[in-house]
Formats: structure tokens, sequence, C-alpha cells
């Protein structure tokens, strides 16, 4: 599948269940950039160890918020994993922030948590460490051996919906239960 003109932005990324890639099976990845050099994204349902208190602890914040501290900060990614990077609504002006769609933004810079600690931050935020990338071609070669469905992507499942929830309500956005999703895609 070599389309040059496709633009998977703004879509969600879910794993087949036949993905047996430890670092991808079961996720769904928030597409922020895709174009002929390559995809950026985020996996948005892998929770991580870290809490956001431990973060703004390491970037040595003092949030002012309690709302923020509980929340896991998710595996975003392979790439960069000693960065953090930032889903959010698109309030605001970061340093290195690219808006993707009206609804979702996403921040490299420092300064977006900065803003969440100080409660004058994005109301809608999700943090991950590292991000997921794929080169020019290879996301399209993956999507066409069966490793990936697309679809639209929702707001509501990035930020309102609880991580473990993420994935079905991703496959649902496509009219599809899980249950009927074979483990490995066959050929006529």
């Amino acid at each position: 599948m070599n389309i040059p003109d496709l633009n998977l932005s703004n879509h969600f990324l879910i794993a087949m269940p036949s993905m047996s890639d430890p670092v991808f099976g079961g996720t769904v990845v928030y597409l922020c950039e895709h174009n002929k050099h390559g995809a950026l994204g985020m996996v948005i349902n892998r929770p991580t160890e870290i809490k956001m208190s431990d973060l703004f602890e390491r970037l040595d914040l003092k949030p002012e918020i309690s709302l923020w501290t509980s929340r896991p900060v998710m595996f975003g990614g392979p790439v960069q994993e000693d960065r953090g990077f930032v889903l959010h609504s698109p309030q605001g002006e970061f340093s290195s922030m690219l808006k993707v769609s009206d609804d979702i933004a996403f921040t490299t810079s420092r300064d977006v948590l900065e803003a969440v600690a100080s409660g004058n931050g994005p109301q809608r935020v999700l943090v991950g460490i590292g991000y997921s990338g794929w080169s020019a071609g290879q996301l399209e070669q993956e999507i066409s051996k069966n490793g990936w469905l697309t679809v639209a992507a929702d707001p509501q499942v990035i930020f309102d919906l609880p991580f473990e929830e993420r994935y079905k309500a991703a496959l649902k956005l496509l009219g599809i239960e899980p249950a009927m999703l074979a483990a490995s895609a066959g050929h006529a």
C-alpha cells in the first residue's frame, strides 16, 4: 500500500489481536502527524508506574491542583523514552506545540507541564513518556499486512475514558466488538 496522499493524522491506530509485538500489542495509538516522511503518535492506553506527582517532582514543579497528581503517565511509545510528550486541548500557546485538530494538540516542551502544574494549563491533558514513530512507508506497510485498524479519533476516548476502556471504545468507533476480531487474518 503506497498511497502518497494517505494522511492519518488525528486518527487512532488500533492494534489487531494478531499483533504479537510486545510494544504495540493491545494498544491504541493517537496519530499526531502522518505524511510522506513517516508518522508520529502516542499510545493512549498503556499506563506506566509513574504518576503525574512523580513527574512534577522530577521537574521540580509544585502542582497547585491535586487533581493531576494521581493520574498515571502513559507509555507513549518506544522512541525517546526519556522525554515527556503531552496530548492536550489546544488552549494556550506553548513553544513546541503542534495543533493536530480543533480539539487536540501535541506538545513536547516543558512549558505545557508548568502551565498544568500552576493551574493555568489546558483542561484536558494526557502525558506520555516516549512516542511512537514510523519511517516513510513503514506504517502503510503495517496497515496493509493487517497490523492495524484505523478510525478518526474521538477526543473523549483520549481524555474522558479510563485507560482500560480505550481499546474497546476505539473499536466501537468502527462498530466492532473485540470478540468479532479474529486473531489471524485469512486469505482466500
